[in-house]
């Protein structure tokens, strides 16, 4: 019988309040058993970019990275974010190991080609999105044996390609594809956690939730504009980690990392 694993995945906003990290980093310090952070932290690195003059671009709810782009994300999640909640969680008397996908060499990945994406106005638009990186493969035994010698990895949404390039990952994917290659050693619930409780009808309504979303839903949700922006690849994700052998995926506000509310995705 296979140990249970929880992979929380944090967005940046989270990430990036002091009060609502702090609060995030004790539930997760206090969760019994295998446990796996994957964080965010674009807003702080766009507001970063910003202060060097350097535009942000996002087109689907992911972020163009050009050079300038790259050093910036580079820094702020592999260094800032990634190093105080570390930090944070060592405070608490959490080994954590705060690592990218190049550490290791745990998370390999290739540079997204030119690729066809929906725009906001309806059409459709061939997209270089730049120094961005596609999952090709993660060393899901490395990190079963990280875990298993009792420490806990802080995952950032970098990546690289084997030839020496670090690659700028969406952290859902990140969370994602190393839940599926854990799902081989481990039985995986992947929550992700962000500001909001959970998937909403109305996202101006916190009371809105939708409990329990199947593929055919989603499909739904997504032609209204319910889902929308940001919450496409994050729909995305986790049903590839169901298809891919993760028993389950919740998407719920940060304060619930337990998962007895918010979004199951089913």
């Amino acid at each position: 019988m296979k140990e249970r694993l929880n992979i929380i995945k944090v967005g940046g906003g989270v990430v990036e309040d002091v009060a609502s990290l702090a609060s995030l980093l004790s539930q997760f310090a206090a969760m019994q058993g295998r446990k796996v952070l994957v964080h965010g932290g674009g807003r702080l690195a766009t507001s970063m970019a910003a202060s060097l003059g350097i535009e942000s671009r996002m087109v689907g709810g992911r972020r163009i990275t050009d050079d300038k782009m790259l050093e910036v994300v580079t820094m702020v999640y592999g260094g800032l974010v990634n190093k105080n909640i570390v930090a944070g969680l060592q405070a608490k008397g959490v080994k954590a190991i705060g690592l990218t996908g190049a550490d290791g060499d745990i998370i390999r990945s290739h540079k997204r080609p030119l690729k066809r994406v929906k725009m906001d106005d309806g059409t459709e638009q061939m997209v270089d999105f730049g120094f961005v990186g596609d999952v090709d493969k993660v060393d899901a035994q490395f990190l079963a044996s990280l875990i298993e010698s009792g420490a806990v990895p802080v995952v950032a949404p970098l990546t690289h390609d084997g030839e020496g390039h670090i690659l700028n990952t969406n952290a859902d994917t990140i969370a994602s594809t190393v839940a599926q290659a854990l799902a081989e050693h481990y039985e995986v619930t992947l929550t992700f956690c962000f500001e909001k409780a959970g998937v909403l009808r109305d996202a101006n309504d916190d009371k809105s939730v939708i409990p329990l979303i199947d593929e055919q839903e989603a499909s739904k949700l997504i032609a209204e504009g319910i889902i929308a922006g940001g919450m496409i690849p994050k729909i995305e994700n986790a049903f590839d980690a169901i298809h891919k052998g993760v028993r389950q995926v919740i998407i719920t506000h940060s304060d619930n990392i337990d998962g007895s509310r918010g979004t199951t995705i089913k």
